[in-house]
């Protein structure tokens, strides 16, 4: 490898360089440069191992983002400069994921409305709020059709992302801003759309209609990789079911004694000998007199509560287990909108039961419902002692607020192996197929989806989203046939079912027998996202572009969307592609408040980046978070990032400073003759190996690590112990060979800091270079070679004794410029060859004008220091 060629232009360098301005300054010359911009031309010629492709995550335009986008967004860029300064072109799209709940949410707090789809759509319409709807109540918000709110969604994701862009660039993320997207535009929504239609016409995608968590605030299904359990107030209910054969009561305990309506068998495990003689046998439940068998089954826990249980449809998953093993009936009585059914229940055995329901249930919330029925049960003298106080754990939706509730609804499914063996075991081995950063990440992979006991739902019931592509005939009873789906052409995607009809139809036919309905719900977000590569790289329409970059080279990603984004991504490109959709999967860990406990929007407990770069400057940020290794978790912490300010204001003073003495003619590397420059120059070499085996071994912080500890000894100690020399006081080849030796590692140290510190860096380059540091060649340790090799201890050893002698004159309490008239260095033989061959810088650096003798010792040690004292300066 040949050396990069001379400096291409003498030094241009500014009176009081700072950092402050800097963002603004760099971020505008890269926008007109686009120094980041992905060179397609390039990538195709290449052929696709000169490519580095990154599965950017797009973050949920809802609000605002947090330290802990920072943190991990800083990891990928860190590695994305890395690989384009080593020759690769990136590609490195933004995505912006506005679609989903969380979208919907965050409108109806800033506008003070919600979604009606019965209502028309007002081409007028204007909210009666903006920013300020936050404390309204629900039933306070104005409702409007499903078109007005669509469009209030779309308005408001666009300005947080044109917020959520203008903090990006401020960080220095190198994204290429030409290659974005956003999760509800006509491509993205063609794109999921097409990968569904192609689901379903393999049979991956399914129509069922089964009991499913439901979230009665949000009024949509939830899939199982979106449970989050929670300890939950209750209390245990000790109630009397009676046996039908005449034998005493049989009692069981819950924390759900409204659910009694609802219930359809008792259960204990088979080998609990307390209830053997009643498995086979019925008893009849309290107050409404419904006959149901006693079963046995081995989910059932001999050592909860009674050691039997009510089984009801549906008090939680268990529940649903029992009813789909051993094939109970269905009796559902809490609605999609978590109150009990209007109608009395047929099921109703018992009169009195039928009037406690018209009376005190109908209608009424699971609160109500509870305390009606215990106020039945201890007036029946079914309720055995008062109820006692627990703390259940409970299901909620991540997002949610209340319990989720299990009701019977029609949903759209993806398979995923959660109910077939063999496709669990074949998406185990794509994730082994995925090299995961840090390692053992891959476990809680395979621990997912080993554990998966359905398939994944994708269809939701809100507004903000991607239409599932479906239509229904209707039969002659103006009843939709579900089993015979109308489905669009690819070409005609994206479409909406619910404002335009299918082939062969018109809108006439909306709604009527012999005519059509379209499907009312949207996708998932995950469903939509779960295919970021196959959107950012043109799947659909792109075809030279998709080859050129998938699978990709990079998934970068929080460690608890392990089960949503990555898996999800992973069933997409199985089926799709019969592929990984990425060779490697980087895996940040989350950011902690003081105590200890993630930082997140749903948690309350962020701080928002906007003022934290403001304060400490972008670089600063980017040190603090590129201090964190994959997959740990780590510290908010403002003492970091003040290190790192001060990181990017040496870099910019020391790199004044070496740019000063002139510049050097003819051949750099020949100038070098010193044993120090050489020797400085060799121990650069060393760590530019390292810092490179750091990137390609996925330990940006290590590469971090070793480059910042030898720039400040190069600043701490080269810069002092070679100032002398470099200004001329041991003649012009001595003051030449520091002259160059300055150049060469300052030339290799800021593209080393360039991925971490890109503003500081830039602006050093520039003093001297007219292309960005950001397109300059990741440095080779053949760069820092000298005719003569040099030996990396020199530096070491010489910077040991200007320490000591530093030490001596602390320890005096005198000044640093104060002489020393005669000093004594100790130490092994091969120490002190390696002081002597630079003792000219030493006393220059020393100010050592006297005696400096030589002495063997087994440990280096300064001795017998004789000062000539100058008085400390005032602080």
């Amino acid at each position: 490898m040949t050396h990069p060629a001379p400096t291409p232009r003498a030094a241009t360098i500014p009176d009081r360089p700072s950092i402050d301005g800097l963002e603004d300054k760099w971020t505008q010359v890269w926008r007109e440069q686009g120094t980041y911009r992905f060179d397609r031309q390039a990538a195709l010629s290449k052929g696709r191992e000169a490519v580095f492709s990154i599965d950017t995550p797009p973050p949920t335009a809802s609000g605002s983002l947090h330290m802990g986008h920072v943190f991990s967004y800083t990891h990928t860029d860190c590695m994305a400069r890395y690989k384009r300064m080593a020759g690769f072109e990136v590609f490195y799209p933004i995505g912006w994921d506005d679609n989903g709940l969380p979208t919907e949410k965050r409108v109806q707090n800033y506008y003070g409305v919600r979604g009606d789809s019965t209502l028309p759509y007002d081409g007028a319409f204007e909210p009666p709020f903006r920013g300020d709807a936050k404390s309204l109540k629900a039933a306070d918000q104005k409702p409007i059709s499903r078109q007005n709110f669509i469009e209030l969604c779309d308005e408001l994701t666009v300005k947080d992302e044109e917020a959520f862009e203008s903090l990006f660039r401020r960080l220095g993320f190198s994204l290429d801003w030409d290659i974005s997207y956003r999760t509800i535009d006509d491509h993205s929504r063609a794109t999921a759309q097409q990968a569904f239609l192609r689901n379903l016409a393999r049979g991956e995608a399914y129509q069922s209609e089964a009991p499913g968590l439901w979230d009665v605030t949000f009024q949509t299904a939830v899939a199982q990789a979106e449970l989050e359990a929670r300890d939950y107030p209750g209390h245990f209910h000790r109630v009397a079911f009676h046996r039908t054969d005449g034998g005493g009561p049989v009692h069981i305990e819950t924390t759900r004694p409204e659910l009694i309506p609802a219930v359809v068998a008792l259960i204990a495990h088979p080998d609990d000998e307390r209830y053997a003689a009643l498995f086979g046998t019925t008893v009849t439940s309290p107050l409404f007199g419904v006959e149901v068998p006693v079963l046995a089954h081995p989910a059932a826990e001999p050592d909860k509560g009674a050691g039997i249980a009510m089984c009801c449809t549906f008090g939680d998953l268990t529940d649903v287990l029992w009813w789909r093993e051993l094939r109970l009936p269905t009796r559902s009585v809490i609605t999609r909108s978590g109150r009990m059914q209007a109608e009395t229940p047929e099921w109703l055995a018992s009169h009195e039961g039928k009037r406690l329901w018209d009376a005190e249930l109908s209608g009424r919330t699971t609160f109500s419902a509870r305390e009606a029925v215990v106020a039945a049960l201890r007036e029946s003298g079914d309720l055995d002692g008062e109820p006692t106080a627990t703390q259940r754990k409970a299901n909620f939706y991540e997002r949610g607020e209340k319990p989720l509730e299990i009701v019977t609804s029609r949903q759209w499914y993806i398979r995923n192996g959660g109910r077939d063996a063999d496709l669990n075991s074949a998406l185990i081995e794509r994730g082994r197929q995925v090299d995961f950063h840090p390692a053992f990440m891959r476990a809680r992979y395979e621990n997912w989806v080993s554990g998966l006991n359905g398939d994944w739902l994708i269809s939701r019931q809100r507004f903000f989203g991607v239409p599932i592509p479906v239509w229904y005939p209707l039969d002659e009873n103006g009843e939709p046939v579900h089993d015979k789906p109308l489905v669009p052409s690819e070409d005609a995607l994206p479409v909406d079912p619910a404002s335009q009809a299918p082939e062969g139809y018109d809108e006439t036919q909306r709604g009527r027998a012999g005519g059509f309905v379209g499907d009312p719900d949207v996708m998932d977000t995950w469903a939509t996202s779960s295919l970021s590569p196959q959107i950012a790289a043109g799947w659909r329409g792109d075809a030279e572009l998709f080859e050129a970059v998938f699978p990709m080279d990079l998934r970068p990603q929080a460690h608890d969307i392990i089960r949503t984004w990555l898996f999800a991504t992973m069933v997409r490109a199985h089926f799709e592609h019969d592929s990984v959709p990425w060779r490697n999967a980087a895996i940040s860990g989350w950011i902690l408040d003081p105590e200890r406990k993630k930082m997140s929007k749903s948690k309350g407990n962020v701080v928002t980046p906007e003022d934290v770069v403001v304060e400490h400057s972008a670089d600063a940020v980017r040190y603090w978070a590129a201090s964190g290794r994959l997959g740990t978790d780590a510290a908010y912490d403002t003492g970091q990032m003040k290190v790192g300010r001060r990181l990017a204001i040496k870099v910019l003073n020391a790199s004044k400073f070496a740019l000063s003495f002139g510049e050097v003619e003819g051949d750099l590397h020949a100038a070098v003759t010193h044993p120090l420059d050489r020797s400085m120059l060799a121990a650069l070499g060393e760590v530019v190996q390292k810092a490179t085996a750091g990137f390609e071994a996925w330990d940006y912080t290590r590469s971090l690590e070793v480059t910042e500890s030898f720039f400040w000894t190069f600043c701490d100690d080269y810069l002092e112990l070679v100032k002398d020399r470099a200004y001329g006081g041991q003649g012009e080849a001595a003051a030449a060979s520091a002259r160059a030796a300055l150049r060469l590692a300052l030339d290799v140290l800021l593209r080393l800091l360039a991925p971490f510190l890109p503003y500081a860096t830039e602006e050093v380059w520039s003093w001297w270079h007219d292309e960005s540091v950001h397109r300059a060649p990741w440095p080779l340790a053949s760069e820092t070679a000298t005719p003569e090799a040099g030996d990396p201890g020199v530096l070491a050893t010489v910077g040991e004794a200007l320490a000591g002698v530093r030490k001596a004159k602390s320890e005096a309490k005198v000044g640093m410029r104060s002489e020393v008239s005669r000093i004594e260095l100790a130490g092994p033989e091969g120490w002190t060859q390696r002081v002597r061959a630079a003792e000219a810088d030493l006393r220059a650096a020393g100010r050592i004008t006297g005696a400096l003798d030589y002495a063997e010792a087994e440990i280096p040690e300064v001795r017998g220091a004789e000062l000539i004292p100058v008085a400390k300066p005032k602080a």
